[in-house]
């Protein structure tokens, strides 16, 4: 039994070891982004301290389902009096998208998916403003939601570089649309989802579970600038044909199985590319 417990404390210590190798190379992005935005040590602790309580509560329930004080603190390192009053503080619950994010993301993804809207690749066709017969933004806007006027989203559209009007006359989606690159609140928002999923995909395949996530990325150094433009354009390309071909099937099979009974997961997808100078291996 000594030899036993002996062999797991030392396999847990290597796997903690590990892992905070690895989080001191994820966080240091993250705390340099925190530093620049003015967002301060104690701020952040205080976070990390109201997240603890919230994963320990929520996601770590006895089997008798009889959650305390005492066990969330004995779970995550907080302190007891901290656990109660963040316990009792009120809803904790993480916000979502901004309104106009999720009514525009709604309106490209459909516009980018649907062959009514589309050229049937996945890639959003010019669109008439009106028209009787076929097709028109403003058909577009009013699929997704009546209670708001085409014409206001085309405006806010317009304004924000997300369309523009084509040689003739029709509305064009931007690459802007698809890449929000200006609006710090969307790009936000974005990085709490997409990099909430990165990693949640990261953890599921760390604790072993069968059918593991896709997870991979591809990496090479010594490369000079030229060749990181050239593979940072085919990635580009890449990356944006295998979103839309995503996007076409996925929201194909939502429009299908809206209102089932087990219709209740939720999927995301994501590419990235990254290229930084970096010294040469004899160098470092």
């Amino acid at each position: 039994m000594i030899q036993i417990s002996v062999e797991s404390s030392r396999a847990q210590g290597l796997v903690q070891s590990a892992l905070i190798a690895a989080l001191k190379r994820l966080l240091r992005p993250l705390v340099r982004l925190l530093i620049r935005e003015g967002l301060t040590f104690p701020a952040l602790s205080a976070l990390l301290k109201e997240v603890y309580v919230s994963v320990g509560e929520r996601d770590y329930v006895p089997a008798d389902g009889r959650q305390t004080d005492s066990r969330i603190s004995l779970l995550t390192g907080v302190h007891r009096k901290d656990v109660r009053r963040l316990r009792s503080g009120g809803d904790d619950e993480v916000p979502g998208p901004p309104a106009a994010l999720s009514l525009s993301a709604q309106i490209i993804a459909l516009w980018a998916a649907s062959p009514d809207f589309g050229d049937g690749a996945g890639a959003p066709c010019p669109l008439p403003r009106f028209a009787e017969d076929g097709p028109s933004f403003e058909s577009l806007v009013t699929r997704v939601s009546k209670d708001i006027r085409p014409r206001a989203v085309l405006d806010d559209w317009l304004d924000r570089g997300l369309a523009h009007f084509d040689s003739r006359g029709r509305v064009a989606l931007t690459e802007a649309a698809l890449v929000p690159r200006e609006d710090f609140e969307q790009l936000a928002f974005f990085l709490g989802r997409n990099l909430h999923d990165h990693i949640a995909a990261c953890d599921h395949n760390l604790a072993g579970r069968r059918l593991p996530f896709i997870e991979r990325a591809v990496y090479y150094d010594q490369l000079t600038p030229e060749a990181i433009a050239r593979l940072g354009s085919l990635a580009h390309d890449l990356g944006m044909t295998a979103l839309l071909t995503l996007n076409r099937e996925a929201n194909a099979l939502a429009q299908r199985q809206e209102g089932g009974p087990d219709a209740d997961h939720r999927m995301s997808f994501g590419v990235y590319f990254y290229a930084t100078p970096e010294p040469h291996p004899q160098e470092r």
